[in-house]
């Protein structure tokens, strides 16, 4: 791994706590481990979110010492509108849960952890492309754990609507212009609100399988006009962004027979209409108060003092923190 490519860049001190680290001398080693997992907690911090798809949905909240995570719904609807659904998860893996409550509701908060070890030899030659890929590889942990808990309460928040939009005039596994219509129109006409209210619901976001993205850039003149065909046909991977004024995001862990088709069919018990394989997933992020990650305690990494018998070097962490959607009017499935 070279160096412009490693994400945690060496600097001449950590390369020094590094080599220290790895000493035969328990008393130096375990000192110098100690020293490192300090070091290492800031990065972490900082880069728990690089490679984590839940970012730009939930807004991080830190909590003050002895904080109740309650956070109020009266806010959010007007008196006179339907009453709305709280989806929040009880543990880390743990099925999210349905909370139907006046004017407050409760987010756990929950312990994630990780751990990850590697032979002294690499820390006392200074191998960084080792010790940073065991860095990658803890952060990387902890980010599967936040996006699966993340994206298990949005799944269930919108498969409880009951609403699952879909173009009846498209193929099986087609994405279509119409789709994306249909489903603005449907996110509006369900999201509470009128014309003059605040509450008003609009897709802002969605959600597709890297098979769908694909579908986009085989749209003919019949779906799209000739100059947004030209920008879609000529964008890089990556860069296809925004269709229709919606955002675009494609997640490997939708589509068919990925993971969280898989949670949605087998776990949430979500069906999907005739002719259909697929779900795609629309988010109204507009407010930024309805999707919420309540944090106790950010990223802690200790050393591992027991490790050093063995001839390795180890690190262990945790951070304390919960997810909820407190309306589910701003979650919407479609199909294809």
């Amino acid at each position: 791994m070279s160096a412009k490519n490693q994400k945690f860049q060496p600097t001449p001190e950590l390369t020094d706590l590094l080599v220290r680290s790895g000493s035969p001398n328990r008393e130096v080693a375990l000192a110098a481990n100690a020293e490192f997992a300090k070091a290492l907690e800031l990065p972490l911090r900082k880069g728990l979110l690089s490679g984590d798809i839940l970012e730009g949905i939930f807004e991080p909240i830190k909590l003050a010492q002895g904080a109740t995570p309650e956070f109020p719904l009266d806010f959010l609807a007007p008196g006179t509108e339907k009453d709305f659904v709280a989806y929040t998860v009880p543990n880390h893996g743990y099925i999210p849960e349905r909370h139907v409550e006046s004017d407050y509701v409760m987010v756990p908060v929950y312990d994630i952890g990780s751990s990850i070890d590697y032979l002294l030899k690499y820390a006392r030659d200074a191998r960084w492309d080792v010790v940073g890929r065991a860095m990658e590889v803890l952060e990387g942990s902890f980010v599967k754990k936040m996006n699966d808990d993340g994206w298990h309460t949005l799944l269930a928040a919108g498969t409880d609507r009951n609403i699952v939009v879909f173009d009846s005039d498209a193929n099986s596994n087609q994405f279509t212009k119409r789709l994306v219509s249909l489903m603005k129109t449907v996110m509006r006409r369900n999201a509470g609100g009128n014309s003059a209210s605040n509450n008003r619901g609009i897709l802002t976001d969605l959600y597709v399988s890297p098979e769908s993205m694909e579908d986009i850039r085989n749209w003919g003149i019949d779906q799209v006009d000739e100059i947004t065909r030209r920008e879609i046909y000529t964008a890089a991977d990556g860069t296809l962004n925004r269709v229709f004024g919606v955002n675009l995001h494609d997640l490997d862990e939708l589509g068919v027979g990925q993971e969280y088709q898989l949670f949605y069919s087998n776990v949430l018990n979500g069906t999907l209409p005739s002719g259909k394989s697929e779900i795609v997933v629309g988010l109204d992020q507009r407010k930024g108060d309805s999707f919420i990650m309540p944090i106790r305690e950010e990223v802690q990494i200790f050393e591992d003092e027991t490790l050093h018998r063995q001839k390795r070097a180890g690190f262990y962490g945790w951070s304390e923190l919960g997810f909820a959607v407190l309306d589910n009017r701003r979650v919407l499935l479609g199909a294809l």
